[in-house]
């Protein structure tokens, strides 16, 4: 449990999550993922990371039993530092990122694909942000990333998930494969971005992060303001009681 890197390949890195049952990560888990992958991003022998899960989903976002279990704000301010970390290490990884997805990517996990340079996708991957029914908010800067604006806030407002195929047919998903084939689909598209010289590699991913119209961190790190609030407020703790009740064995 927990996570890994290995060599598949010449030039990738393959970054695993494993956090069962639903890969929701603890506040050490995002800090372990962001280590992670700024690892593989400086090694100059890697050109591409691709970031995979073990397990039933690719990403069901923050542990929110970690949360409960802390009476004070420890744990909130933990995950919300951990998420931001995790999610700028994707995106300002010195090589292209490509996510494997399988299963469900939720909450934290949109962040973590919408800041990855590219989507591989199995055709049972959903996409969504069920953070009003979760009691947080955040990761709208990275769902715009993925759909379309207006799309993108009715998915908001009523936690809707979007499937691997229509986010194929936005262009947020390179490919929708079986999910057998996953890793080996992702793993083909990383070889082909690893087989270009890697230094150019590297100027061309500061080259387009230098272009992107939206700053991530600080949109994202705006939106978790609106998270704490909500947490002070009460508002927070309410909605998240009844996620709990709901989902108790």
């Amino acid at each position: 449990m927990g996570v890994c890197t290995s060599r598949p390949a010449p030039g990738v890195a393959l970054v695993t999550v494993d956090f069962p049952p639903v890969n929701a990560l603890p506040v050490k888990g995002w800090y372990a993922l962001a280590d992670a992958v700024r690892t593989a991003g400086r090694d100059p022998e890697v050109r591409c990371v691709v970031l995979a899960a073990e397990g039933r989903g690719f990403n069901a976002g923050v542990d929110i039993k970690e949360l409960q279990r802390d009476p004070g704000h420890t744990s909130l301010i933990g995950a919300n530092s951990g998420c931001a970390e995790a999610f700028a290490a994707v995106y300002e990884c010195e090589v292209p990122v490509v996510a494997a997805v399988a299963g469900h990517c939720l909450g934290g996990g949109i962040g973590l694909v919408g800041n990855a340079d590219a989507i591989v996708a199995a055709e049972d991957a959903v996409f969504g942000l069920p953070e009003l029914d979760r009691g947080a908010l955040g990761a709208a800067t990275h769902l715009a990333r993925l759909v379309p604006q207006h799309l993108m806030r009715t998915l908001y407002y009523t936690s809707r998930t979007a499937t691997a195929a229509e986010l194929h047919a936005h262009g947020s998903v390179w490919e929708v494969v079986p999910r057998a084939g996953l890793l080996d689909a992702a793993l083909a598209l990383a070889g082909e971005i690893a087989a270009k010289d890697g230094s150019l590699l590297r100027l061309a991913k500061a080259a387009l992060n230098g272009i992107d119209p939206v700053d991530v961190r600080r949109s994202y790190r705006f939106e978790q303001g609106f998270t704490f609030e909500a947490n002070l407020s009460g508002v927070a703790d309410r909605v998240r009681d009844t996620f709990g009740k709901e989902n108790s064995p």
